[in-house]
């Protein structure tokens, strides 16, 4: 038996305004649940409050049931982080602190091998065993096959850097799903899956005996997942809760039906209050001459009093408005050719041209290299001119390979990253980045930096730090960048994974007016079937071009 209830969350941010407002809800043994709602409304913030991470202002989260936790970014540990590491990370807490100590003094009996660090190590190996720590090691076995196809003795000391973001995820996730914790709490867990990957994600979910409470902006996940809904919803006064009992297919009509009402109960008070008013103020003129009509004028200034004191209804949520300009230019017909080109080790070579305009959606699962493939061009290619120079302030890794990737006359790359890792913006407030411009851009004023955050429904966060933000609203400043950059080919690295629905819209409709090229990486199928062109990074090496979207490589093949 798993549940958890939140009653009544306020969470107010350190510069004083208030993100959550009166947040509740309730997860029931076994009941998967899904929490949706625009960028920036708190929803990360919500789960560490859950998780424990940081305490709400007011309110209460109760639960029963051991609690399991995957986080938005799992991979982002030490830098010498291992896949041992990585599922230490989902483990309870007392494994951790086991796993540290007996770590700890492993190294010590490498420096110093005397009585006294033995007997620590000693301790820390018994500790161990009495956690169940070596109870772990067949389980931890089966989740590495499952999810990275070597065994556990094999894989524990990789590095967590050499596996791709869905790879961490998959791992973090078999081991939730088949681990002891009944509740579980996924922030994003469908973020950097392939296809195959999001189809398996959605069987576990629907299939599994456990609580769930994950947040996505994934619709078909969502309709094929979960059994209820939570949306937050902005507000003036910090973000509210809404339950929708149902599934997916009934939402968008729930919710609208749901507005209107709430519209109308505002427009009943509203009429209400000035007729009540309107009542006070003429017995207060009657009062004047009249003292048998004292008695009626005081009772309706208590009714008013007490209508205003019982406050309105619950206003109808926020809407939030996100506009997308990219600009781009005109460059060469030819905007990329590609010639035997080989990602070492990860692809057989192949050729591609792309066109001046063309929409190419980059396929293929995990691992197949696409994520290389747009590094490198974000680079300038394999022998890149001066004007191929990206137009942000990126520190690409080097990408082995042979074979050419030559870009266009007027091609300049921006790139969407991934990770949204961007030390280039750390420590900055979007203010602040705006203003102050770098080499590739100008700097603008801050009416207009303010303004152009704005657009991009940032405008309350316009003092804050880039590193602070959620992922949704970091992916919406990257675009923003891109469109400031001069950018004329868009390199795009899973742009959607974060951003809400309307963001998502918004990005698809600036995409479709783009004067320029549009290279992207996806495993968003909604957003794949937008684009006219669509390159697959097959899972035997090879490279091919395909008349429409391939998630199922198998039935491809049998085709061919």
């Amino acid at each position: 038996m798993a549940h958890l209830d939140l009653t009544d969350i306020d969470y107010f941010l350190p510069d004083g305004r208030q993100l959550l407002s009166g947040v509740g809800f309730r997860v029931g043994d076994g009941v998967k649940t899904a929490l949706i709602g625009p960028n920036g409304t708190g929803k990360t913030t919500l789960t560490r409050i859950v998780a424990g991470d940081i305490t709400p202002d007011e309110g209460s989260v109760t639960r029963s049931g051991s609690l399991g936790v995957m986080r938005q970014f799992v991979g982002q540990l030490r830098d010498d982080s291992t896949v041992l590491d990585l599922l230490l990370s989902v483990s309870a807490p007392a494994v951790r602190t086991a796993a540290t100590a007996l770590d700890d003094a492993e190294n010590a009996m490498i420096e110093t091998d005397d009585e006294k660090t033995q007997l620590k190590y000693a301790t820390a190996l018994s500790d161990w065993g009495d956690i169940g720590g070596y109870d772990l090691e067949p389980f931890w076995d089966k989740v590495t096959m499952s999810a990275l196809g070597m065994p556990f003795d094999r894989a524990k000391w990789r590095a967590a850097s050499t596996l791709s973001g869905g790879e961490q995820k998959r791992l973090v996730l078999e081991a939730l799903f088949a681990g002891n914790d009944q509740l579980l709490l996924l922030d994003e867990p469908d973020n950097y899956l392939d296809v195959p990957g999001k189809r398996w994600l959605e069987r576990t979910i629907r299939d599994s005996d456990k609580s769930v409470l994950f947040i996505s902006h994934d619709r078909e996940l969502i309709a094929n997942a979960a059994t209820r809904i939570v949306t937050l919803e902005p507000g003036y006064n910090g973000a509210t809760s809404w339950v929708h009992g149902g599934r997916f297919d009934s939402y968008y009509d729930a919710r609208d039906d749901r507005n209107a009402r709430l519209d109308e109960l505002r427009r009943r008070w509203d009429e209400e209050r000035v007729k009540l008013r309107a009542l006070v103020l003429r017995l207060r003129e009657k009062a004047k001459f009249n003292d048998g009509v004292a008695a009626r004028y005081h009772a309706a200034q208590t009714r008013l009093a007490r209508f205003e004191d019982a406050g309105p209804p619950e206003a109808v949520p926020v809407k939030q408005s996100v506009t997308v300009r990219l600009h781009g230019g005109r460059t060469a017909k030819r905007a990329l050719v590609c010639t035997g080109l080989e990602m070492t080790g990860l692809m057989k070579p192949f050729d591609a041209e792309v066109w001046f305009g063309d929409r190419v959606a980059v396929l293929g699962s995990n691992g197949s290299g696409k994520s290389h493939f747009l590094r490198l061009l974000a680079g300038g290619g394999t022998d890149p001119e001066r004007e191929h120079l990206p137009v942000q302030e990126l520190a690409l890794d080097p990408v082995p390979h042979t074979g050419k990737a030559v870009l266009g006359a007027r091609v300049r790359p921006g790139l969407f990253a991934q990770t949204h890792t961007r030390p280039d913006l750390a420590g900055k407030t979007l203010l602040d980045i705006l203003h102050l411009g770098n080499e590739h851009r100008d700097g603008m004023g801050r009416e207009a930096a303010s303004r152009a955050l704005d657009r991009y429904g940032l405008a309350r966060a316009a003092e804050q730090s880039y590193d602070v933000l959620s992922g949704g609203q970091q992916a919406r400043v990257q675009i923003l960048l891109l469109e400031l950059s001069g950018a004329t080919v868009l390199l795009l690295d899973e742009p959607t994974d974060n951003l809400d629905l309307l963001s998502a819209d918004a990005l698809q409709d600036a995409i479709a007016a783009f004067e320029g090229t549009v290279i992207a990486v996806t495993h968003d199928r909604w957003f794949a079937r937008s684009f006219d062109r669509f390159l697959v990074f097959g899972s035997d090496g090879q490279v091919y071009e395909s008349g429409e979207p391939v998630w199922d490589e198998t039935r491809v093949k049998r085709a061919r």
